[in-house]
């Protein structure tokens, strides 16, 4: 007989009996406001990790390693300072 054990495998008894101790740990009341907040909290998450991945895949604005150029005035060519 084989030892294996598939932790992965949820029955469908397992599932009741869980549900039916949450509604009795937390009310029916609170249930909605805990599905609400998880929602919400997904949701943020997600917009974070794509704000995330826009900015490392995001070139450059500008390149550091270039001091910035002087504005020179057109008329006599010298520097405004």
């Amino acid at each position: 007989m084989s030892n294996n054990v598939l932790i992965g495998s949820v029955g469908t008894t397992e599932i009741i009996v869980i549900l039916l101790l949450i509604l009795i740990l937390f009310g029916s009341k609170r249930i909605p406001e805990i599905a609400q907040s998880l929602g919400k909290g997904i949701r943020e998450f997600k917009r974070s990790m794509r704000e995330i991945e826009n900015e490392v895949e995001a070139p450059p604005k500008h390149n550091s390693n270039q001091p910035p150029k002087e504005i020179s005035d057109k008329k006599d060519g010298n520097l405004n300072g």
